[in-house]
């Protein structure tokens, strides 16, 4: 019997990690030839339905999301067109809690697969194959009724076959990886809440999967773990290992709980090459009715001392996550924890909006707080008692300036000196959201010029006296990503014979036709009569931001081998 296993996911980069573990459960069973197929969203149904027709599978099953489901049901319904004898089945988090509803809505769908299913889908496969009962964990048609067998337990993660072997088809994406199920915590929002059973995969696995990972410098491992550090001497020992066995390429991503961090585990992080591992924190709110609605206990000021003290090493990537829609956030509280969250210098600031998820705490809370959301999926929040849909439009702006501006690292310097006069980020961001998208830019891809060429209308506008020390910092940011072939048209006017006369005198008997491969000069009128020149360094970046190492030269001499780019400052 031929199975065959559909993923489509959000974005090629991602990868079903669900689809994998499956493959690997089902792969011991005679009988039962186990397949994989992965598409994105943003193929057209019917490429994926075509594909699908021509595998001639016996069994197909298809991983469930938010993102996708509404695909998925009409693939499904196609599918038992012209394929009517393919047994079709669901799983995954978007179908785990209302089996019999979507059974129903979807007659051409077989059963559903809910929960966990390293343990039921073997079953499965053994009833379709060799005649065995109905496995634990599934909701299937009989006698023209719906029914249900009782939950699988939660699984093993010792058990659990290693999902890779293979990673010719993993070029240029995301590996997600997996140590440990279940959270401690109880966030109302999220799915893991409901799941207490804390397990955690056998740490020699882990250590000889990582290996895996390490040997084959994999660029980016991703756990999904919900709560990477949940256990401290887990942690500390995985990140040790990590460490130890740099390969100097494979980045690996964590999610945790900050104000849980120790002294001890963050004298370790200190001890990571730059861009060893980065760091993704969910603070979601600062409002301390917030908080307490949605049953998160956390310690605001320790998590600025974490923050702060893992961006003091600078060799962390620091990403923070803030929800909008939550219960007693309205927008002005919305507004200062945006302020907060900002005051902490995160290398991204992840403004996201709350979903009301299918068997969440938060779907039974919705009702009782008079939270609206949308009726199909995603679920995203549409208004609630604080916080008005016209709000949610304006977060919308916001979250979109903050992509652009901010998450981009594209206007360090810009916005630093923007921040500091607007006295707020957050109605920085706002006022930058409003014009964006009145200027008819909003929700379109633009040239990189154009984004700048926008930021210097809407600060010309604001401060047009300092115009010219606002075209010296942009053209700073914009050399300090990419050594520009074109030269931008809002940038002062080139100095190129002193460019080059710096670049002479900072390399002497080098060609300057090599240099400029490396390196770009910018001179910069500052406050004194005298000019700064500022060298651009491409061979050398920061492995966080990926922008370039700059520093400050005179035309006498190079100034020295620095460690990281210096503020212009008086310089622009």
């Amino acid at each position: 019997m031929k199975c065959l296993l559909a993923a489509i996911n959000a974005k090629y980069i991602h990868s079903n990690l669900a689809v994998y573990n499956l493959k690997a459960c089902g792969a011991g069973i005679p009988g039962a030839q186990v397949e994989i197929r992965e598409y994105t969203i943003n193929h057209r149904a019917s490429e994926i339905l075509d594909s699908l027709y021509m595998e001639q599978a016996d069994l197909m099953g298809f991983s469930c999301y938010i993102w996708n489901i509404e695909y998925v049901k009409t693939l499904v319904r196609d599918l038992k067109r012209i394929c009517p004898d393919t047994r079709v089945w669901l799983g995954g988090p978007e179908v785990s809690f209302r089996c019999e509803e979507l059974l129903r809505e979807l007659p051409e769908a077989d059963g559903i697969l809910f929960g966990e299913g390293e343990e039921s889908f073997p079953g499965l496969l053994r009833h379709y194959v060799q005649g065995a009962p109905w496995p634990e964990g599934c909701a299937y048609r009989e006698d023209g009724q719906i029914k249900r067998t009782p939950a699988a337990p939660p699984a093993d993660m010792g058990k659990i076959p290693f999902a890779y072997g293979d990673l010719k088809d993993f070029e240029n994406r995301i590996i997600y990886y997996e140590t440990s199920r279940g959270c401690p915590f109880s966030c109302s929002y999220c799915l893991s809440s409901i799941d207490k059973t804390l397990r955690f995969r056998p740490m020699d696995m882990v250590k000889r999967e990582l290996s895996f990972f390490l040997a084959h410098e994999v660029p980016q491992v991703k756990f999904v773990d919900r709560t990477f550090n949940c256990k401290k001497s887990r942690s500390m020992e995985i990140w040790s290992y990590i460490r130890d066995h740099d390969n100097g390429i494979t980045n690996f991503h964590f999610e945790i709980t900050a104000d849980i961090l120790t002294d001890e585990e963050l004298e370790l992080l200190r001890t990571m090459r730059p861009g060893l591992v980065q760091l993704e924190i969910g603070v979601q709110s600062t409002n301390p009715d917030t908080m307490a609605a949605i049953r998160r206990n956390m310690d605001l000021e320790r998590v600025r001392t974490v923050t702060a003290a893992i961006g003091n090493g600078g060799n962390v990537h620091r990403h923070l996550d803030l929800i909008a829609g939550l219960p007693y956030e309205g927008y002005e509280s919305f507004g200062r924890s945006f302020d907060d969250v900002y005051a902490m210098e995160p290398d991204q600031l992840q403004l996201g909006f709350l979903k009301v998820l299918k068997g969440s705490p938060m779907e039974e809370d919705a009702e009782r707080y008079g939270i609206v959301s949308q009726w199909e999926p995603p679920y995203e929040v549409l208004r609630t008692p604080w916080l008005s849909h016209e709000e949610l439009i304006r977060l919308k702006q916001v979250e979109e300036m903050t992509e652009i501006c901010y998450n981009s690292r594209q206007f360090p310097f810009t916005l630093k000196e923007l921040v500091r006069r607007s006295g707020r980020p957050f109605l920085l961001f706002e006022e930058l959201g409003r014009e964006y998208a009145g200027s008819g830019m909003a929700g379109r891809r633009h040239m990189r010029e154009a984004l700048y060429t926008f930021l210097l209308e809407f600060i010309l506008r604001r401060f047009p006296e300092d115009g010219e020390k606002f075209r010296q910092l942009l053209t700073l940011d914009y050399y300090m990503r990419e050594n520009a072939k074109k030269r931008p048209a809002f940038a002062p006017p080139a100095r190129r014979e002193k460019e080059r006369g710096v670049l002479e005198t900072a390399f002497p008997g080098r060609p300057v036709k090599e240099l400029l491969r490396q390196y770009h000069v910018e001179s910069f009128q500052g406050s004194s009569p005298e000019e700064a020149c500022w060298l651009f360094d491409y061979g050398r970046r920061d492995p966080l931001t990926g922008n370039a190492y700059v520093k400050r030269i005179d035309g006498r001499r190079h100034d020295g081998e620095g460690t990281g780019t210096e503020d212009p400052g008086s310089s622009g």
